[in-house]
């Protein structure tokens, strides 16, 4: 579609369309990719602030590292720590953006909530893992049964433990589930009190480097690998801050390109801003089971999304069927899918 100069347009309001055509100039042109022109017929996004939600170390770290940080609007970023944070506060209209898991948004969708999904970014998922203690006699998930196994309810965690039981023919009845956050989950597993793990990103490789964790199976197979974008529908449906968004994805979107071939650069702003060591990221890197990259919204991602809320009613979690098309928003896949986005 081609960009649409302001002196062209009539004399009136743009519409969300011609909003979002500009934005993709605002994203390009900071780029360097459009004529000077074109950037002057993008609309002013001065004014504008984001409230963007973010997990120390990953899409803040990951813009700054890219050198992308220096956006035409003001960004006020806040940490949370997980999905249903960002989910919870977008719902209380306190965020624009948030992200994370395919789940928390599950649980959204069945009550009904007003967040949006606007894109799709991709991480490794050899970090996602169930692991048991060095000297276990456990060899596989099979010999789970009746072990003490600590996971983080109505996560990541909680999908793949049930994925890999169901394969190999037990429940949950079948184990000691405990559910655990990540900081108790890593301190019991220390002191011996779990037989296994199912836990995800630095905190596994923690048990790996610092005691001796072997992994029983990875999330590869049992998770799709999409992450996702959540958006607040009162920010999509601002023509300024929807603009400043689809430049936010754009940006976003390029840096993750950019990562790939310059990962100790972003791994070492990470370990500044974490405190895990460099080399614990960097051999996370290494053993990554994917590139990383931000997409466009797809019908596959739908239909991944539509079987895990499948998969929590079957388990329980959900108390009735939970129907997660109506959050995924479309505006922003023309924008994502430019060559000069990627």
């Amino acid at each position: 579609m081609p960009f649409e100069s302001s002196e062209c347009l009539p004399q009136r309001a743009w519409s969300r369309r011609q909003w979002l055509q500009a934005a993709g100039g605002v994203a390009t042109a900071a780029a360097g990719g459009w004529p000077a022109a074109h950037a002057a017929s993008a609309p002013s996004l001065s004014g504008v602030t984001l409230r963007i939600a973010f997990y120390k170390g990953l899409h803040q770290t990951l813009l700054q590292s890219a050198g992308l940080a220096d956006t035409p609007y003001r960004i006020e970023w806040k940490e949370f720590n997980s999905g249903v944070l960002h989910i919870e506060a977008i719902n209380g209209d306190a965020l624009d953006l948030g992200s994370g898991s395919e789940i928390p948004p599950v649980f959204a969708a069945r009550a009904r909530s007003p967040v949006r999904i606007v894109a799709v970014y991709h991480e490794d998922l050899n970090n996602q893992g169930t692991f048991v203690t060095k000297d276990s006699p456990v060899r596989s998930v099979a010999d789970l049964r009746g072990k003490r196994v600590g996971y983080v309810r109505g996560t990541t965690a909680h999908y793949y433990l049930y994925k890999q039981l169901v394969e190999a023919g037990l429940g949950f009845n079948d184990i000691q589930a405990i559910n655990l956050t990540p900081a108790d989950g890593l301190s019991a597993f220390a002191r011996g009190d779990l037989d296994a793990w199912a836990i995800w990103g630095y905190n596994g490789q923690l048990a790996r480097t610092r005691y001796g964790a072997r992994t029983l199976k990875t999330g590869v197979g049992y998770l799709s690998g999409n992450f996702l974008i959540y958006a607040n529908p009162k920010a999509i449906a601002d023509p300024l801050r929807q603009a400043a968004i689809a430049d936010y994805l754009q940006r976003l979107q390029r840096a993750y390109a950019w990562s790939n071939d310059n990962y100790r650069v972003y791994a070492e702003a990470q370990a500044r801003e974490t405190r895990v060591p460099v080399g614990d990221i960097l051999e996370l890197y290494n053993n990554r089971s994917q590139d990383g990259s931000l997409v466009a919204s797809s019908e596959a991602a739908i239909r991944s999304h539509q079987a895990v809320a499948d998969a929590f009613l079957q388990l329980g979690v959900l108390d009735g069927p939970a129907d997660v098309r109506p959050l995924w928003d479309r505006s922003f896949d023309k924008v994502l899918r430019r060559p000069s986005a990627a």
